[in-house]
């Protein structure tokens, strides 16, 4: 018998698929698998697939339905191709947190690179606001500042501050997000602040290296009292750019897409040739310094 369903969870070689108000555990028919070689995990939480049910109530996954969108990054521990975080989601939200571990631009311009790549709607959450001085509120608002002026909602968040955890659960009330950001920054915490009914494990920071300990081992979509779904994965160190070449790149930086038209060349890279409307603007004060040199830096990293 064929019944179909949408991945909730991956474990491994199982998954588990939400069918008619029953969870079932599900194995990819190792024909399927072949025929997904360009990425490490052709299933990932959030498809939609059709899969036959076994004798012993467990399913084979035969087919994956169209995603309407999907984060990928670069596959980890050596492999080639790519990796599939999350598929058919209606906003990415990167977190970061003020200290242990500190913000990382560097960290969020790559995710918002790749959500303008695959068309997905991007958010920045701001996480131990509480742990803020007076000195870091105010780096925090002028980064803050300036995300939103390029379209990017920005939420500001504490656990202790009730008001900004409302501000946020009415943000993904009945859509289907994701939170990715690094181990340690809270995003375990966040949902447990959102609906305490999860009573989700959470870690502690490591005080050798001051980044968070992996608790989140595997991506689950996790469906809310408030309506919606969250998509929780394991903490991510580096957020690596797939598919994207170097002169693609600049097209997903908002700020600069004006100031392309006045390059000379059509494949432009913005960094050394004469004559570049990107790096015009950027001397003229038109482009943000920290983007801008968060531009450079993707850019050294995408290989030709």
């Amino acid at each position: 018998m064929n019944k179909k369903g949408k991945v909730i969870q991956s474990k491994g070689k199982w998954y588990k698929v939400s069918s008619d108000s029953e969870i079932y555990d599900c194995r990819l028919a190792g024909k399927f698998r072949l025929d997904k070689k360009e990425v490490t995990n052709p299933i990932a939480v959030g498809d939609m697939i059709e899969f036959m049910l076994g004798d012993d109530g467990t399913g084979y996954i035969i087919k994956i339905e169209e995603r309407t969108n999907y984060i990928p990054r670069q596959a980890t521990h050596g492999k080639r191709g790519e990796q599939i975080l999350i598929s058919n989601i209606d906003r990415a939200w990167v977190i970061q947190s003020v200290i242990s571990p500190r913000l990382n631009m560097g960290f969020i311009d790559r995710f918002l690179v790749t959500c303008e790549a695959y068309d997905i709607p991007g958010g920045i959450i701001i996480n131990k606001m509480d742990l803020a001085s007076k000195k870091a509120q105010e780096v925090m608002d002028d980064i803050s500042s300036l995300y939103r002026s390029l379209g990017y909602p920005v939420i500001q968040t504490s656990t202790a501050d009730k008001s900004s955890i409302n501000h946020l659960a009415e943000k993904i009330r009945n859509e289907t997000s994701v939170f990715i950001g690094p181990s340690g920054v809270g995003k375990t915490s966040l949902l447990n602040a959102i609906d305490s009914q999860l009573d989700l494990k959470v870690g502690e920071i490591s005080a050798y290296s001051d980044k968070g300990k992996h608790t989140t081992t595997f991506a689950t979509l996790i469906p809310l009292e408030i309506g919606g779904f969250v998509a929780d994965t394991p903490g991510i160190r580096e957020f690596g750019i797939v598919n994207i070449s170097k002169p693609e790149l600049s097209l997903y930086f908002p700020e600069m897409s004006d100031a392309r038209e006045n390059c000379r060349f059509y494949n432009c890279t913005h960094f050394h040739e004469p004559d570049c409307g990107v790096r015009n603007a950027f001397e003229e004060g038109k482009i943000d310094p920290d983007r801008y040199h968060s531009y450079l830096n993707i850019l050294e990293s995408i290989k030709d």
